[in-house]
């Protein structure tokens, strides 16, 4: 809403102001004698000190306006004190050459009887001085032709005027389209560019070069192919350049691309604005950037020596209106050495050196601007005096007579790809509508009958509009023939300026665009030749992820390692990714590699090696003890004690160290059934055998008084029954629980992130405990029997060894629990472990180490008579 009511407001601006300008114009022109008035009919229009005009006959005639002298200054005549004359400064090479390809253009098209036979093509040219009044006074002056200037009538004979070429900049070409479109002229602008430019307000304004839209998309993905997220931006003090800065600024972030500051730059060059230097230089220099881009409407004037510290290590990347002054900017190849720039790409004709190399004041004595040219840069004098002195007051310089033998293309780079020139194009887009028109029935040849000129125009612009319209490709306001772009890379070497294509922006037919590029043929400034790195931060490495820092752009950031459990493998990443549960970041968490798996191994665990031994030593001890009393069995020690119930126990025992090796290793279904289960039953069968042995102890006490009934309890029936009856009920217990929830293998990934437990998970926690529990119950009534029986008779003081390797036994597995709760991994498997080795060499050392003592040591204690004179055992 807010754009048509814009869009509306302009329109009614431009009805009003036409119907002034008509008003104005019947005011103060005469009926009678229109091509020749009388001074009553005149009209007053400022006059210039050097008008720069260029006119060639021709069938067809083609106007133009070009911005050569880029600044305008007021000149007293001398003749009329009270006027002033507009006096143009500072011609420029570069502008000079668009006037040149211009000249050009029309030259190998009236060459070619192909392109529009039997038609040749006129011109009437005029430099605006980057002036609007210079330039309206231009557009008044080719409207009228030839002679005096009177607005709304033509003084041509069988002449048709085809359309306009220019200008450079908004500042002229806006109020040439203002007068243009009134008489519905063709406009084709080779140079400015601009939303005021809208078709919708000036129906026959057209563009040779490319849109902002298109060419800002170009510019930012050349930007983002070498990584660059931190440039500036320098923009010329116009319309022009405002909205191009906004519009590249917009895009720009959408590529994710942060602008460190935008900076709008016009140096007067007969008054330099030193605040503005110091401005620009201190932006820079806080920023820290290393790529400027350019933008607006093109002028040297920033490039003054003011300014030239600036970019000693800055690359600057040029739109194509910057770019196509390129070579000329000869003037300053130290500041341009390796930038880059977009231009239209095409191969190259060296046609147009060849044409200008003939330009010479002395050959041209009517061309002004070539004279100035020679005047301002090789500082040769005019022959006028006047004029001589007159450029030596405001140029400050002194000229002298030449030689005669300079060339234009020694004083300015005139070398050039013709068709890369938006000038060049600009006519090739006009000749192709004039191709098209006359080709048609009633535009067989100029020469002929001939419509009216307003129906003339109206045809031709509508020819164009379908020109236009067949090259749109991705917007809708590309309305231009601009179909690829080049990227040239510019290198100073022996005092000049070189520039040699690097890549190229091709569009397809559905309008996708595809960069070929060769970044190995690029000059960078610095001497390694890298690529430099234009960021604000520096990039986060892998591993890391980045966080806001404290300015708002968010190309500013802070790095900070990826949290405990996460990992990123790609630079300035914005989060980092948690790995899947059976992966886990490395040490600089850049990957994820598998978990390293957690068991006690035969192999790689010293944990297990300790095991291993001690387990093989214990069990070679209680095999030693085993033999001992095997061999010893009809000692009275070893009677004394039982010995088929020290048999079994000391062979309980044994297999309880071998019963460990079920622990170690990778657990599997198999073990997991295994190790609980044959560690119970054993240990079941061991402390049975110590209770049984416990209550023998009491009844032997009990059997030696006379009469007892406890004499038919001794013998081997009670003691086996007993162990028996106990390994029985442990036995019930461990297949109720296989068969209910039995033990299985287990990968904890959620214990340790960093690591997988291969574990056993018992399956049921009630049968676990069970078994356990059984054991305490069997072991803490072992316990209390030979608590009590510790006061008999030293005859039977086995109760005194019984009671210590029950408490040691109960003091181990009581301490177990809170320990095998508390541990995770391979560490609760251990604590198991332990358990099992310290309960059963507490039963073999304190049950048996005193007998066997007796036996190797202190045979003669070993006695049936020492025995019942001493008691000892």
């Amino acid at each position: 809403m807010y754009m048509i009511c814009c869009s509306a407001f302009v329109q009614i601006y431009l009805i009003c102001k036409t119907m002034w300008l008509i008003l104005f114009l019947f005011l103060i022109l005469c009926p009678d004698s229109i091509c020749n008035p009388s001074p009553a009919c005149d009209l007053q229009i400022v006059s210039a000190y050097e008008d720069y005009e260029y006119v060639q006959d021709g069938d067809i005639i083609i106007g133009g306006v070009f911005t050569v002298n880029c600044l305008m200054g007021g000149y007293k005549i001398r003749e009329k004190p009270n006027l002033t004359a507009m006096f143009c400064l500072k011609p420029l090479h570069h502008y000079y050459k668009k006037l040149q390809m211009f000249l050009f253009a029309i030259d190998q098209i009236n060459k070619n009887p192909t392109i529009l036979p039997n038609v040749t093509l006129g011109y009437h040219l005029y430099d605006s001085c980057s002036d609007p009044r210079k330039a309206i006074k231009s557009v008044l002056q080719i409207l009228s032709g030839p002679g005096k200037t009177i607005p709304n009538y033509s003084c041509r004979d069988h002449q048709k005027l085809a359309g306009f070429l220019g200008d450079q900049s908004l500042t002229t070409t806006l109020p040439m389209a203002q007068i243009l479109s009134i008489y519905n002229h063709v406009q084709v602008v080779y140079g400015a560019m601009g939303d005021r430019l809208e078709r919708a307000i000036f129906p026959s304004i057209y563009s040779s070069v490319n849109e902002y839209f298109m060419i800002y998309h170009y510019i930012s993905e050349l930007i983002r192919h070498f990584g660059w997220t931190w440039v500036g931006i320098i923009s010329s003090v116009d319309e022009s350049g405002e909205r191009a800065s906004l519009l590249l600024l917009r895009i720009l972030s959408e590529f994710k691309i942060c602008v460190a500051f935008i900076a709008y730059q016009r140096i007067s060059v007969l008054k330099p604005e030193w605040h503005v230097v110091e401005s620009l230089y201190r932006a820079i220099k806080k920023t820290s950037v290393k790529v400027i881009i350019l933008c607006g409407t093109y002028h040297d004037l920033i490039f003054e020596s003011s300014l030239r510290r600036l970019f000693r290590d800055i690359t600057l990347i040029l739109p194509p209106n910057w770019a196509s002054s390129i070579a000329l900017i000869g003037k300053y190849p130290e500041i341009l050495n390796c930038s880059l720039s977009l231009n239209f790409w095409s191969e190259a004709d060296k046609n147009f050196k060849n044409f200008v190399d003939g330009f010479h004041p002395m050959i041209r004595p009517k061309d002004k601007l070539l004279e100035n040219l020679w005047m301002t840069t090789l500082f040769c004098s005019s022959g006028n005096k006047e004029k001589d002195t007159l450029y030596e007051n405001i140029h400050y310089i002194s000229l002298h007579n030449c030689t005669g033998q300079e060339h234009l293309p020694d004083v300015g780079d005139y070398s050039s790809d013709r068709t890369t020139d938006p000038v060049y194009r600009a006519m090739e887009f006009l000749v192709n509508g004039l191709q098209v028109l006359y080709s048609s029935q009633n535009y067989s040849s100029p020469k002929g009958q001939i419509d009216d000129e307003e129906k003339y125009r109206h045809k031709f612009n509508r020819h164009l509009k379908k020109i236009s319209h067949a090259n749109v490709r991705t917007t809708k306001r590309n309305e231009d023939l601009v179909k690829q772009f080049g990227v040239q890379n510019h290198v100073f070497v022996n005092g000049s300026l070189f520039s040699r294509h690097v890549g190229i922006f091709l569009s397809d037919e559905l309008g996708y665009w595809k960069l070929a590029f060769n970044s190995t043929l690029i000059q960078w400034k610095n001497k390694k030749n890298q690529v430099p790195k234009a960021q604000c931060s520096k990039s986060c490495s892998p591993g890391y992820r980045k966080v806001p820092g404290l300015s708002i752009q968010p190309c500013c950031y802070s790095c900070v390692m990826c949290a405990y459990g996460e990992m990123s493998n790609v630079t300035d990443s914005e989060n980092c990714m948690r790995c899947p549960d059976h992966e886990w970041p490395n040490e600089n968490r850049t990957r994820c590699i598998s978990k390293q798996s957690e068991f006690l191994s035969f192999t790689d665990d010293t944990l297990s090696l300790v095991f291993i031994v001690v387990s093989l030593l214990c069990f070679g001890k209680t095999l030693l003890v085993l033999v001992i009393f095997i061999l010893h069995q009809d000692t009275p020690v070893v009677k004394a004690n039982n010995k088929s119930l020290s048999f079994v126990l000391l062979v309980s025992i044994m297999l309880g160290f071998l019963c460990v090796f079920f622990f170690l290793g990778r657990p599997v279904d198999v073990t997991c059934l295994l190790r609980q289960v044959s560690f119970g039953i054993l240990f079941t069968k061991a402390v049975s055998s110590v209770l049984a042995k416990t209550i023998m102890v009491c009844i032997a006490f009990k059997a030696t008084k006379p009469n007892s009934m406890w004499r038919k309890w001794i013998g081997i029936k009670l003691p086996t029954c007993i162990v028996l009856a106990c390994s029985n009920v442990q036995i019930i217990i461990c297949v109720s629980w296989l068969s209910i929830s039995p033990p299985f293998q287990e990968l904890d990934k959620h214990s340790y992130q960093e690591k997988i437990i291969i574990q056993c998970n018992e399956g049921s926690v009630i049968g676990f405990y069970s078994v356990l529990g059984y054991m305490g119950i069997l072991a803490a009534v072992s316990f209390i029997i030979a608590f009590f029986a510790r006061t008999l008779p030293d005859s039977f003081n086995e109760a005194k060894y019984i009671t210590f390797s029950m408490l040691v036994f109960c003091s181990v597995w009581i301490a177990m629990i809170p320990a095998y709760l508390s541990t995770k991994g391979k560490y609760t498997v251990a604590v198991e472990i332990f358990a099992i080795l310290i309960s059963n060499n507490g039963l073999l050392y304190c049950i048996f180490l005193t007998k066997c003592f007796i036996i190797l040591c202190r045979p003669e204690l070993n006695t049936k008579g020492y025995l019942h004179s001493k008691g000892n055992i």
